[in-house]
């Protein structure tokens, strides 16, 4: 099996920016090499809470690895700043195995962990990852576009005093007749309410009574 999923080849393989976190020296210093070795850029090698807070925010690593080491007491506690500041899939690096640790790291946000810094193996993962993280975020982003259908429906169910079926109904009619997307005519409705009628009544004649 090639290193590269789906026969990517190693060129194809965007160069990310890396934020590498905890750990001692020696094990910062080598998963740094490694990182780069596999032709991405280590952004920040640190240890810091606040710091690691502070880069994430500002800097938006596409990737982030946590280092976790026999003995560490922060490595949540890393990993919970990270996830809750960058916009990245976080991967624990681990010396051990802990089984505790990785159900608890899942817990909190991390997207795979790895053993030792063997740079298939990393790879591997990072590209994993970043299509798992992908995922993820379209899949927020169809809870989001659910989210938006529904209430469009909500207020054409108030407003023309319809049943949800025919609410769906008139969204999906609209959509096919103006060619447009059925999410995008849903928050046409929730953020203009264009597709409702004027709160004028009009006169038994047709035309709008004068005001």
């Amino acid at each position: 099996m090639g290193l590269f999923p789906d026969g990517m080849e190693k060129e194809s393989v965007p160069r990310l920016r890396v934020l590498v976190t905890d750990g001692p020296g020696m094990r910062l210093d080598q998963v740094t090499q490694t990182v780069a070795g596999l032709g991405h850029d280590v952004i920040a090698r640190e240890s810091s809470l606040p710091e690691v807070a502070r880069i994430t925010s500002t800097e938006r690593p596409d990737v982030a690895l946590v280092i976790v080491h026999e003995g560490n007491t922060k490595g949540l506690e890393m990993i919970d700043r990270i996830v809750h500041e960058a916009t990245c899939p976080v991967i624990a690096v681990l010396d051990v195995q802990d089984r505790v640790f990785v159900e608890e790291a899942a817990k909190r946000g991390i997207f795979a962990h790895i053993h030792g810094v063997d740079s298939q193996e990393m790879q591997g993962a990072i590209e994993i990852v970043l299509r798992r993280f992908a995922e993820y975020h379209d899949l927020e982003g169809a809870f989001g576009r659910r989210a938006v259908i529904e209430r469009a429906k909500g207020i054409l169910m108030e407003r023309h005093g319809i049943s949800e079926h025919a609410a769906f109904d008139m969204l999906r009619d609209e959509s096919r007749r103006t060619n447009r997307k059925l999410v995008d005519l849903a928050e046409a409705v929730v953020m203009s309410r264009s597709m409702l009628p004027s709160q004028r009544e009009d006169s038994p004649s047709g035309e709008a009574e004068p005001t």
